[in-house]
């Protein structure tokens, strides 16, 4: 099987969606339809977001906020929220902002480019999220401390993360995984590592379990592998490709999110602060 690695795909994903304004729009409705940790993610965010909106203005950090993705889906979704995202890569972050800027709640969100090792925010947000970001820092209990402080009381932390069985998904693959400092979470270790950090924890599930992870498996492994190796002439048969595997895949994903997972290649964890 031809070796992949997330990173270099997702910068090239970031030259082509940053010439055209629509083509940003379209790849995050595609994220957020493809990915089932988004279906989990924003899930939480109605649920405990809205609490907090009805109550008026307040304030949210995006740890490590990539393309923006929940950005745009929380400033759609909440009327009285600010966000601040914060990432390394200041590429992503000026792109994040342009598309942004013409937003009609533009006003409403920062960018800041930040090691999220160094973020020295104290009692400032009232929800913190965490995506996908943990697994690629050594230190990962010195940024959930740095979160939890940055968090007034009370503030809830939403992260999420490949699962100690997301080795799995890679089949003998290692450069599915070798962008990571670690394999993943277990329940047990992102428990440990919230409680340890000043957290109680309110929920810990896996994500993609046997339907979720054959969804993925379909509608994002494969791809990308033919993607990786035949470029942009993978297009036209990844769009006939689609056709029966997508409504397919979107099925095993709803299933997935409804099912209590024993194991997954996921895991989030929703945390308070003490």
């Amino acid at each position: 099987m031809s070796r992949i690695a997330y990173d270099p795909v997702k910068d090239r994903f970031a030259q082509i969606i940053r010439r055209f304004r629509f083509l940003r729009t379209l790849f995050y409705k595609v994220l957020d339809l493809f990915f089932l940790r988004s279906w989990y993610i924003r899930r939480i965010l109605r649920r405990y977001g809205s609490e907090i909106d009805a109550k008026g203005d307040w304030r949210l950090l995006d740890a490590g906020s990539g393309f923006g993705q929940y950005d745009r889906f929380i400033l759609q979704e909440f009327n009285n929220v600010n966000v601040q995202a914060v990432d390394v890569k200041k590429d992503y972050l000026e792109d994040s902002r342009r598309y942004f800027e013409r937003e009609i709640d533009a006003g409403r969100i920062t960018f800041k480019k930040e090691d999220l090792l160094g973020i020295d925010y104290e009692d400032l947000f009232d929800f913190a999220i965490c995506v996908d970001v943990l697994e690629h820092i050594e230190e990962d209990e010195k940024v959930i401390q740095n979160i939890n402080r940055s968090l007034q009381s009370g503030g809830y932390f939403l992260m999420h993360s490949p699962s100690i069985y997301s080795e799995e998904d890679a089949d003998g693959d290692e450069s599915f995984v070798d962008e990571h400092a670690r394999p993943g979470y277990s329940k047990s270790d992102i428990r440990d590592k919230l409680e340890k950090s000043g957290f109680t924890v309110l929920d810990v599930a896996y994500t993609y379990g046997t339907k979720g992870h054959l969804a993925w498996e379909l509608i994002i492994k494969y791809p990308m592998l033919w993607l990786n190796k035949i470029k942009l002439w993978a297009l036209p048969v990844m769009a006939i490709y689609y056709i029966p595997v997508l409504p397919l895949s979107l099925t095993l994903m709803a299933l997935d999110i409804r099912d209590e997972n024993e194991r997954g290649a996921g895991i989030y964890a929703l945390a308070q602060k003490q």
